[in-house]
């Protein structure tokens, strides 16, 4: 069993020279003090549409992930980390920018020929990158982007120095199609390249960790995996499948063509796995682990999708799962390894999000954000490292008509804006099967005035969202 944080306090008092005080409601991320060591590495893995229940570490003992399950081991498990809305688009708008898409201007999904003629994420936002690109970083993103490709939208144009990897929300692992429309890009430009996308980005990403192992490098690795393929992503008449090498059937026992669902998804999982192994072996041959800080997310929860055999993820033991805001929609697999700063072997069971993850990229590089920027998000490291309690008195939700807010172990969620509030206690009920709503009337009207607050204040230092183009006939 990992120990719980609690018992983990010595060796990790730098970390309380990061805290951000619970008070605030806003806070610049603070450097590392100047007798840190060299600027680290930072390796963003975000994983697709991998549920909660998905993953070995995190209870599933039908899987193969040895990899992410040694990861966890050696770092942080976060069991309430969440995502503060459940959709691709705006999920990475909102890690990237440390701001919820109802402030960064970011809300909806990129659709159809949206991904690559719409500005997607306003040009006023500040991404990741750019804030490591001027502190000396050398900066890569190799996966999906899916924020907008329209020109000043693209990766190379907002802090990227490389890029390779696709516009859309998902593409077949193998033919690399969206819509029936080849998506792999290099820079702004298209590339044909064959391979299974899952080893392409992770070859790609330790090419680049090679060449820039004698300064400190931001590399930013979303993979496809495991998102679901669709009719749109295989040629016409093909049968769309999870699509996976036959080695990691065979590792099951299960043949080339097995027609599982279940099975080949299991098997893309352990494909993914065995991908982001061999990148943190590329950190550690180079003799990089010890100033190398690795981050593991998945963008939402699994999709619950019935038909065709695509309820084979699993939240458990969460409700639900992606584009709703339910806990399975919302909280998400989340694992962050630093030797010497973060304690190896614990959980940290404190309320965490997306959201804090460029605090802590800027805390770690000794950047700051821009003068007069709000950042919803806050400075995590104190928190994972077990010596602080959460920064966050309550988070917000928010994708399409449904919204939720979670202040300490209480929740509300409803489905739109004129569907009733619902109440959970998730301290008693994680799966959000007794709704309270009823019963507690009093703590329901006090979290939706909080709600209703934030709302208020989201929209201070908002970016107006860019105009949607229409989309493409075909």
């Amino acid at each position: 069993m990992i120990p719980s944080q609690s018992f983990v306090l010595r060796g990790f008092a730098l970390a309380i020279l990061l805290f951000t005080p619970l008070a605030a409601l806003h806070a610049a991320a603070t450097p590392l003090p100047e007798s840190a060591p060299a600027k680290p590495n930072i390796l963003l893995i975000y994983i697709d549409n991998v549920g909660y229940g998905d993953l070995g570490c995190y209870g599933n003992s039908e899987v193969k992930t040895p990899r992410v399950d040694q990861l966890a081991r050696e770092g942080v498990r976060c069991t309430d980390f969440y995502v503060v809305t459940t959709s691709c688009t705006p999920s990475r708008g909102a890690i990237l920018t440390g701001r919820h898409p109802m402030r960064n201007g970011l809300t909806h999904q990129l659709a159809s020929t949206e991904n690559w003629t719409g500005i997607g994420l306003p040009h006023r936002e500040r991404i990741i990158p750019q804030y490591l690109k001027d502190a000396g970083y050398a900066t890569a993103c190799f996966g999906k982007w899916n924020i907008g490709f329209a020109p000043g939208s693209r990766p190379t144009e907002r802090g990227f120095d490389e890029f390779f990897g696709f516009r859309s929300g998902n593409i077949g692992y193998y033919e690399h199609l969206y819509n029936h429309e080849y998506d792999i890009f290099r820079g702004t430009e298209r590339h044909k390249v064959d391979g299974y996308s899952t080893d392409l980005f992770a070859d790609a990403a330790n090419n680049f960790i090679r060449r820039h192992a004698s300064r400190p490098w931001f590399v930013y690795l979303p993979f496809n995996a495991a998102h679901f393929v669709s009719t749109g992503n295989v040629p016409q008449g093909q049968r769309p499948e999870w699509q996976v090498p036959g080695k990691y059937l065979e590792r099951y026992g299960w043949p080339a063509n097995e027609a599982s669902e279940k099975r080949r998804y299991r098997a893309v999982l352990t494909a993914l796995d065995d991908a982001i192994g061999r990148v943190l072996d590329t950190v550690d041959d180079l003799k990089l682990r010890e100033r190398t800080l690795v981050i593991l997310i998945s963008d939402n929860g699994a999709f619950m999708l019935p038909g065709r055999g695509l309820e084979v993820a699993t939240n458990a033991p969460l409700r639900d799962g992606g584009t709703t805001c339910y806990e399975g929609g919302v909280r998400v697999p989340a694992i962050f390894r630093w030797p010497g700063r973060l304690p190896p072997g614990t959980e940290c069971r404190e309320m965490l999000s997306q959201l804090d993850v460029l605090p802590l990229c800027l805390a770690a590089a000794g950047a700051a954000p821009l003068q007069g920027r709000v950042l919803d998000g806050l400075n995590p490291l104190p928190t994972l490292a077990g010596v602080a309690k959460s920064p966050h008195q309550r988070i917000a939700f928010a994708y399409d008509k449904g919204t939720a807010l979670r202040e300490g172990s209480l929740k509300i969620v409803r489905h739109g804006g004129q569907s009733p509030w619902e109440f959970y206690d998730l301290a008693q009920d994680p799966g959000e099967a007794r709704n309270l709503a009823a019963a507690r009337p009093a703590d329901v009207a006090r979290l939706e005035a909080m709600f209703q607050t934030w709302l208020a204040d989201v929209k201070r230092d908002a970016s107006e969202p860019a105009a949607r183009p229409g989309r493409a006939k075909k």
